[in-house]
């Protein structure tokens, strides 16, 4: 039963970024949403998120909608306040990051990241 306090993210979940639909998925299929309390300045949600991009593309994990998040937070006002959230499928197969506005009524975007190791071919390429 779900907490009628919470918002219906699975509703929220849209079309903001590529990773949506997937993250709307793994709810469906008994994923496990967790809302952070916490409204962290965009400044630092953004380096984050930047960060896990170069690094996923560095090592040659898969993502889903990380590069469009990038650039919808670097759209934001640097200090505004952001709320995030995490939804882990029931699999654990993928990791998906949400953001929020500070009221948590507006979702900004939706993130994944393929939780899966990089073949070792993969980082040879990488390095050269």
């Amino acid at each position: 039963m779900r907490d009628s306090s919470q918002p219906d993210i699975a509703a929220m979940l849209t079309d903001q970024t590529s990773a949506c639909k997937a993250a709307c998925d793994a709810i469906a299929a008994d994923g496990e949403v967790v809302l952070y309390d916490g409204q962290p300045p965009v400044w630092m949600v953004l380096g984050i998120a930047a960060t896990r991009l170069r690094w996923s593309l560095k090592i040659g994990l898969r993502t889903l909608g990380l590069d469009e998040t990038v650039e919808i937070l670097r759209a934001r006002h640097r200090d505004e306040r952001l709320r995030t959230g995490n939804i882990v499928p029931a699999d654990r197969s993928w990791f998906f990051t949400l953001y929020f506005d500070a009221t948590g009524t507006e979702l900004l975007a939706c993130s994944g990241v393929k939780n899966e190791r990089p073949s070792p071919e993969d980082g040879q390429k990488l390095q050269l």
